[in-house]
């Protein structure tokens, strides 16, 4: 049966992308100076304005306009013209401490009588959160949201190197892919988005990008001649970024996690200490996911965790191999869960997650990459003797 499968990515200049760097880029300095902070950054960008608000417990001192003009420096706002720029650009401070009901939850769990230390750390909300792996491509990724963020990253390096000198830093693609049953036959259409300095011809840009972005970044046996290719298909892009549509942390859930190849609990990721399940809890279930389809358990995997604030056991814990692995799903999950504790400070120790990492995967996805611990597939061998006692 032939289907049509897109996934959308956006790149690090995106008015969402850059709020989600700035927030992560303060979670980074203040895990620094504190491991254990607590830090919930939520930030806001428009014309020449970026505002931090949010509820941050830490001991230790961090220059936040540093911190947030550094991060608008390095994705690439340095020319007032953008709308918003690293020097000259306004940046307010609307900062409070965590709340203490919060706190209270996450310091002394429910089951914090029971003298294990990882039951003395709760959850820091109530949620659900999915992680996902298929050996549809080598990073045990779905391909449609992979091949959207080549090109978004394909995008960043030519305006950084200079190739395309003429790029600003708003951008942004899509890609939709034809399947037959389970298997990528070819690429239907290619969408990319590029901001550019005004005085470039606009047919000059989209061969520009068709060959310097698209083709190097798309493999060359999923093209052919019926692939459409739209580069800036409503014309001019000359303003972007927060100066044409405000930026807010936490709005491309979708383009951080699996590019909609199974459902989102609907928790961001960007400027939550590792406390927060909501971020910390879906690297766990990728990580869970990914074991378990590079253990050769199932060919796709889904992973769902629940949890209950203040409550450090999850309330849930579920996984579904889409019919894929000869286990069955009831005695995979029964396996997962056995091998995998899924205990908030548990994972946080696993995972070594209390440390500046965060900025990194705020763009261009925080799945699929080998530098970050949750991609890890060191249970693999553990999960393949273990599943030899349940056949």
């Amino acid at each position: 049966m032939r289907r049509l499968i897109s996934a959308e990515s956006v790149n690090e200049g995106h008015p969402d992308k850059l709020a989600d760097r700035i927030s992560d880029s303060v979670l980074d300095a203040i895990l620094r100076e504190d491991p254990y902070a607590r830090v919930a950054a939520e930030t806001i960008l428009t014309t020449g304005l970026a505002l931090i608000a949010g509820e941050i417990t830490c001991h230790g001192y961090v220059d936040f306009q540093a911190i947030v003009r550094q991060a608008v420096r390095d994705v690439g706002y340095t020319d007032a013209a953008y709308g918003i720029d690293a020097d000259h650009s306004a940046v307010l401070i609307a900062v409070n401490e965590q709340s203490p009901d919060i706190a209270m939850g996450v310091d002394r769990a429910q089951e914090s009588t029971s003298g294990d230390d990882y039951d003395r750390i709760g959850a820091g909300d109530q949620g659900l959160m999915f992680g996902y792996a298929t050996t549809e491509t080598p990073e045990l990724m779905p391909l449609p949201i992979m091949l959207a963020h080549r090109l978004t990253r394909r995008l960043a390096e030519v305006r950084r190197e200079g190739v395309l000198p003429y790029l600003r830093p708003d951008g942004k693609a899509q890609v939709t892919l034809a399947y037959d049953g389970d298997r990528a036959t070819h690429l239907d259409t290619v969408v990319v988005s590029a901001q550019h300095d005004p005085d470039i011809d606009l047919e000059q840009l989209r061969h520009d990008v068709r060959e310097q972005v698209v083709r190097p970044a798309m493999p060359e046996d999923l093209l052919d001649e019926s692939t459409r290719f739209l580069v800036n298909p409503t014309g001019r892009f000359v303003r972007g970024g927060p100066q044409a549509d405000a930026g807010l942390t936490g709005r491309k859930i979708i383009v951080d996690t699996y590019g909609g190849a199974v459902p989102h609990g609907g928790g961001a990721f960007s400027g939550k200490d590792p406390t927060k399940v909501d971020r910390s809890a879906s690297y766990y279930a990728r990580y869970i996911a990914k074991n378990v389809v590079a253990a050769g358990l199932a060919q796709r995997c889904q992973v769902q965790l629940a949890y209950a604030i203040g409550v450090a056991h999850p309330v849930g814990m579920y996984v579904d191999s889409f019919g894929t692995s000869e286990l069955g799903d009831e005695r995979l999950s029964a396996l997962v869960t056995r091998t995998f504790d899924a205990r908030p400070a548990s994972l946080i120790a696993q995972l070594v997650l209390r440390r500046p990492i965060y900025a990194a995967p705020s763009a261009d996805g925080h799945f699929g990459r080998a530098a970050f611990p949750w991609e890890r597939t060191d249970r693999a061998e553990e999960l393949r003797a273990a599943a030899l006692t349940l056949a």
